[in-house]
């Protein structure tokens, strides 16, 4: 959610506005409504600031490039609302009353109207509706000279969330970045510095990378930059080839496609099938605390929360922990029952999800053990839990997540046989997940052969405005999944339920127009299932089944049927849900939506 960029170098002649447009368009699937930048040109002087409404092209047309030499250090900023409505006055940079101190920001501000009111009593002068420009002029009231000085002063007295990017006319060559709840790297290149608020703003330029911690400053000059404490650079383990489309015409669809080789990585030498176990290292240094667990909380939002759901569910089949599932935007809100014995396992993406964020501070506060299942390397989800599991999925662009939550099951499953092991799962059932776990890429790939059918299907219903999801136990979770997945990106009302709750409440909605998509694998619960469909036949509505391979039965109650290869039922969702995203893909172009950027939402919510 929003974007930070920022660059300065010794050579004066880059061409940094193009430089920076480029990066900034790299983070257009974090989701934003605005755009804008300032710069010192070096020749003249000056500082100039350019803004736009919409897509990062309406800034494009308006650059003019006459002074855009010598344009260095720059900061560029897309912007989602949270503070006054979408307009070039509120979007970012925002200055002070001179125009010498120019701030671009992501997250958000608690106290800004009490800071507004003091610093307009004070005779400062306000042009936007937002948090951000505040913090502009508690700039400009502290600067004498030197601003890393006088930012430093300004965050004494702001409360809330910031990743900041600031640059000064009387101080120019220079760029100040500070962060507290909200994610900012340097990009450490040839003579060059990178400021971003994700990774993949940077990679075209270098790989080295140092992540500003909470409560962090950094001076960022032409030829070196200083942080409060000194700090060693990780390298990013992904390629600027990762960020490219291809041939596909949708991030999406090419993330759809590259989930063999993800499910593949994910497991990649973590395996351990003779023995029926795996080996993460990553948990290696908690091993006797785990050993200790009886109880786990798994803590996530959006897509990352379904697959908790499928790990809790494996976790106490297989593991005999007692789990919980919980929307980290109500965990450290409710009176949680955490002992000694409990760990809080996060699960996000981005590693950079507030909510979770926050969940994790909660737990740490009260003595728990924090576990992490993130994306990427470094993030402040990593190096916040005491230990954690990297998905090794790859750069997700496309904001509504497919291969990231296919990864997350498959650390879950890897997890399972870790946590089970330690217990009383025998050496036959671990030998029985792990080949499981094993053959998933494979059967995987066999699912995105039946995309056309998929594809078909897709206009058979995509006029519809109204579907409803059915699955029971493991299947429930991979129904709310392929809920979740239509409506963020083809705009379409979609509830997914338990396949056991239609006849409290969901059945009144049963019709001809309104149809329903019901998983139902060759599982323990099929013929309960089978009862289900039977139900919602009764009532006229269209049926689409996911079914196992083989299965002709269901083809007297179904009007269509999609087909997924038998795998072991913890693992169905893996499987079971490849072809609901394909739909929903399908869906959403037919009905000419935004598929890479929906409306409204961002990748990376970086704000509670």
């Amino acid at each position: 959610m929003c974007g930070i960029i920022g660059y300065i170098g010794k050579d004066l002649t880059v061409k940094s506005v193009d430089l920076g447009i480029e990066a900034l368009k790299r983070l257009e699937y974090r989701g934003y409504d605005s755009s804008g930048f300032a710069f010192w040109n070096a020749k003249e002087k000056k500082i100039f600031s350019q803004k736009a409404v919409g897509k990062i092209t309406s800034l494009e047309e308006k650059l003019d490039y006459s002074n855009t030499d010598y344009a260095n250090p720059i900061i560029l900023h897309t912007r989602w609302a949270t503070h006054g409505g979408v307009t070039e006055e509120n979007a970012h940079p925002h200055c002070d009353c001179h125009q010498n101190i120019w701030v671009i920001h992501n997250g958000i501000i608690e106290n800004f109207r009490q800071l507004r009111r003091k610093l307009e009593s004070e005779g400062h002068r306000f042009s936007s509706e937002t948090d951000t420009e505040v913090i502009a002029h508690l700039i400009e009231k502290y600067f004498k000279g030197n601003l890393e000085d006088a930012v430093r002063e300004a965050l004494i007295h702001i409360e809330g969330t910031y990743g900041l990017a600031v640059i000064a006319r009387d101080d120019p060559d220079k760029i100040v970045a500070a962060r507290l709840s909200s994610p900012l790297l340097i990009g450490i290149g040839n003579d060059e510095y990178l400021l971003a608020s994700d990774p993949s703003a940077v990679i075209a330029r270098t790989k080295k990378v140092i992540y500003l911690d909470d409560g962090e400053v950094a001076v960022i000059g032409r030829d070196k930059f200083s942080i409060i404490r000194e700090k060693k650079p990780l390298e990013i383990d992904w390629s600027q080839s990762d960020f490219d489309k291809g041939a596909y015409p949708h991030y999406m669809i090419k993330e759809i496609m590259e989930q063999p080789e993800t499910l593949e990585n994910a497991i990649k030498g973590r395996l351990i099938p003779d023995e029926g176990n795996a080996r993460l290292g990553g948990l290696d240094l908690v091993e006797k605390k785990l050993r200790a667990v009886n109880k786990a909380y798994i803590v996530a939002c959006g897509t990352a929360s379904h697959a908790g759901i499928v790990g809790e569910y494996m976790f106490e089949e297989y593991a005999e922990i007692l789990t919980k599932t919980e929307a980290a935007s109500e965990f450290r809100y409710r009176d949680t029952l955490l002992d000694r014995h409990s760990v809080v396992i996060a699960i996000s993406q981005s590693g950079e999800t507030a909510d979770t964020l926050a969940s994790i501070r909660e737990a740490k506060s009260r003595g728990v053990l924090s576990l992490g299942i993130t994306n990427v390397v470094g993030s402040t989800q990593a190096r916040e839990t005491d230990a954690g599991v990297y998905t090794r999925t790859g750069p997700e662009v496309a904001v509504a997540s497919t291969k990231a939550f296919t990864s997350q099951l498959m650390i879950l499953g890897l997890m399972t046989l870790v946590l089970g092991r330690q217990r009383n799962m025998s050496r036959v059932t671990g030998q029985k997940l792990a080949e499981g776990l094993q053959r998933i890429p494979e059967l995987a790939a066999r699912i995105l052969k039946s995309h056309d059918q998929v594809q078909e299907l897709a206009h058979k219903y995509k006029d519809y405005d109204n579907l409803l999801y059915l699955g029971r136990k493991y299947s429930y979770p991979a129904a709310r999944e392929g809920a979740l997945k239509i409506k963020e990106i083809a705009y379409v009302h979609a509830e997914g339920g338990h396949g056991g709750e239609t006849k409290h409440g969901p059945l009144a909605l049963m019709c001809p127009e309104f149809p329903c998509i019901c998983i139902v694998p060759n599982d323990s619960v099929y013929s309960k299932m089978i009862s289900n469909i039977q139900e919602i036949k009764a009532r006229n509505s269209p049926v689409i089944a996911v079914a196992t391979e083989g299965n002709t039965e269901i083809k007297n109650l179904a009007d269509d049927v999609i087909y997924i290869p038998d795998t072991l039922e913890p693992l169905t969702p893996i499987l079971s849900i490849i072809p609901l995203q394909i739909f929903a893909y399908h869906v959403a172009a037919m009905r000419g939506c935004d598929i890479d950027k929906p409306r409204n939402l961002a990748k990376s919510v970086t704000v509670e």
